[in-house]
């Protein structure tokens, strides 16, 4: 352990980074475990000074996707890459320029925060000081306490100071903002811009699909271990179909638009219809003003709402 006595050693400024035009790399990167497929031929690209939101439920392979980019894992075959370096021959340098949060966050239970915070500055050959201290203020960290007597929360936020404290390249962070308490999480999320903004980039596994929504520069979905979309947001949802929403004067009808192309009524109900719209719109519109309806909304799906059609879909081979 580090002694209190010899922290100042380690409290040094970190030097600016310039980060390469893609950042994390794979090429038919695969992971089996017996005849389990936890990754499947993966090919992803995620370009510098971006969060990149990266969406799965539990078993879609996402964690194991970050283990085998930071080389905590072996790949069964394929590569992957990370500012240009390959995840098993250059580990070492790969996890001096990454802050990594896991989602299955294990710290010492008899050290404080502030023993851990030392510890990691030593270990990594350095932090800032005033950039250290500003986290810590702005998490509201518990340092003076052992780590086993605080609660998830608590634990969490000491988690994000040790990814964020040297000012990594890159941040590979699996559900930061587990634990955290709606301020906090916006916090994270002011931070989360801040650091794009340096330059930096954010690779964000998360279940908070409004999270990410409101964060992501580009998404990945994974699904039984293989990617099966990769856009911005905005590309997503134009892409997806519309959703179109009717209230009626009177009790709601599927007749004219079950025959209508690309169209799907999804619910008709009293006097509420509504359908799932991937066609031209116009038949539509002219179908709904013949039923003179109260009102009609019409939107592109949120990010929710597309996480679900995939994963109601066929699964990938």
């Amino acid at each position: 352990m580090v002694r209190s006595g010899d922290l100042n050693r380690y409290w040094i400024r970190s030097t600016d980074a310039m980060p390469s035009d893609v950042v994390i790399e794979t090429g038919e990167l695969t992971k089996t475990y017996g005849p389990v497929r936890a990754v499947a031929g993966l090919n992803l690209s995620v370009g510098a000074a971006q969060v990149f939101g990266f969406l799965g439920p539990n078993g879609a392979g996402k964690t194991t996707t970050i283990r085998l980019l930071l080389a905590l894992q072996r790949p069964s075959s394929g590569s992957s890459r990370v500012f240009g370096l390959d995840s098993m021959s250059d580990s070492l340098e790969i996890h001096r320029r990454v802050g990594y949060l896991p989602g299955d966050l294990a710290l010492y239970p008899r050290l404080t925060g502030a023993q851990h915070i030392e510890w990691f500055a030593g270990a990594r050959g350095g932090a800032n000081r005033a950039d250290v201290g500003a986290l810590v203020e702005r998490f509201g960290v518990v340092t003076d306490r052992p780590v086993r007597d605080l609660s998830s929360g608590n634990r969490q936020k000491i988690g994000l100071v040790l990814a964020f404290m040297h000012r990594p390249e890159l941040l590979i962070l699996d559900e930061p903002t587990s634990g955290l308490d709606p301020l906090l999480q916006y916090e994270f999320e002011r931070l989360a811009r801040e650091t794009v903004a340096e330059g930096r980039t954010v690779f964000l596994s998360s279940h908070d699909l409004d999270e990410v929504q409101r964060l992501a520069d580009r998404v990945a979905i994974i699904k039984s271990g293989s990617l099966v979309a990769t856009d911005t947001v905005d590309g997503l949802r134009r892409a997806a179909p519309r959703r179109v929403e009717v209230v009626l004067p009177g009790p709601a009808a599927r007749t004219g638009f079950d025959s209508l192309v690309g169209v799907k009524v999804v619910a008709c109900h009293d006097h509420r219809l509504a359908l799932e719209v991937s066609g031209p719109i116009a038949p539509v519109l002219r179908a709904v003003a013949d039923q003179d309806p109260v009102d009609v909304v019409i939107r592109h799906a949120d990010l929710d709402e597309l996480f679900l059609d995939f994963y109601r879909g066929p699964s990938t081979p």
